[in-house]
């Protein structure tokens, strides 16, 4: 599998199989999976749909970063990582991480982190659409609003 395509985004509905596939490995007995899905509710407030977009070069590079920081913490692990970008609607899937590893507390601690550090350090921003209005949400986090859809 080339590294690249661990890593990825898409405008399209992801394939959660086809990232499981990128990890399997006949040495590994556990694939950890997350999935993101847009939900309708956040604090009470209705969610219409949402909208992601990336600074997609950067993004792509720090996705694989994460992925090398997984596997450096937890050796024998393998990382996919596809994010969604553009328009989704509830209950769509917004990210698949999985990570393979020989035993289950490695998988499921390198799944977890993985998440953290994609919120902590990935170019990827959101649009809420809620049922009274829409907002850029800013920077994974929260931390920070973006006003005019991007962090410039």
């Amino acid at each position: 599998m080339r590294e690249s395509t661990m890593y990825e985004l898409t405008k399209n509905p992801i394939q959660v199989q086809d990232v499981i596939d990128k990890v399997m490995d006949r040495n590994c007995g556990a694939v950890a999976t997350f999935l993101g899905t847009v939900r309708e509710l956040t604090h009470g407030k209705k969610t219409i749909r949402l909208e992601y977009h990336a600074y997609e070069t950067m993004a792509t590079k720090m996705l694989q970063k994460i992925g090398e920081e997984v596997q450096s913490k937890w050796p024998g692990t393998k990382v996919a990582i596809t994010h969604r970008l553009g328009v989704l609607e509830i209950s769509e899937i917004a990210i698949v991480i999985a990570v393979s590893s020989p035993h289950r507390k490695a998988a499921y601690e390198g799944n977890e982190y993985a998440m953290e550090r994609i919120k902590e350090m990935v170019p990827i921003w959101k649009k809420e659409y809620w049922e009274d209005g829409s907002k850029w949400i800013g920077d994974q986090l929260e931390q920070q609003s973006y006003q005019t859809g991007g962090p410039l």
